[in-house]
């Protein structure tokens, strides 16, 4: 009897326990999102170019910072260098045929629908960085 007595205290205490831990969570990463600065728009930008489900600029281009980087693309440093007037590069991104030619494989971002005006000029204030 006093070893049914011990096992019921313990698992009732474990389903207390994982109880309690499942409505902390939620409450925590809440209150960690409340106190969390928001991101510049470059560092939206990063997010959005690194991200392989979104802008996906790793694909082809080598990134400092970036994993598993494509290379068909040119690295993608010295861009206020490369690019001094930033709305050539947002052209670049939005739609790279006109620049570019019909064959290229630069994927037109903006065009094809990829990504939004708000998007890629984020994604430029981040290239802006490197």
């Amino acid at each position: 009897m006093r070893n049914i007595t011990g096992l019921v205290a313990t698992t009732v205490s474990a389903v207390a326990l994982a109880g309690s831990l499942a409505l902390a969570t939620p409450a925590m990463a809440a209150e960690a999102k409340k106190d969390a600065k928001p991101l510049t728009p470059a560092e939206e930008g990063k997010k959005i170019a690194f991200d392989r489900g979104q802008g996906n600029c790793l694909a082809c281009h080598n990134i400092k910072g970036g994993e598993l980087p494509g290379t068909i693309g040119p690295p993608l440093v010295a861009m206020k260098m490369r690019f001094p007037d930033k709305k050539a590069l947002f052209d670049i991104l939005w739609d790279p045929r006109p620049t570019r030619g019909e064959g290229t494989i630069m994927p037109p971002l903006g065009a094809h629908g990829i990504l939004t005006k708000d998007q890629i000029e984020k994604v430029v204030e981040y290239l802006y960085t490197l």
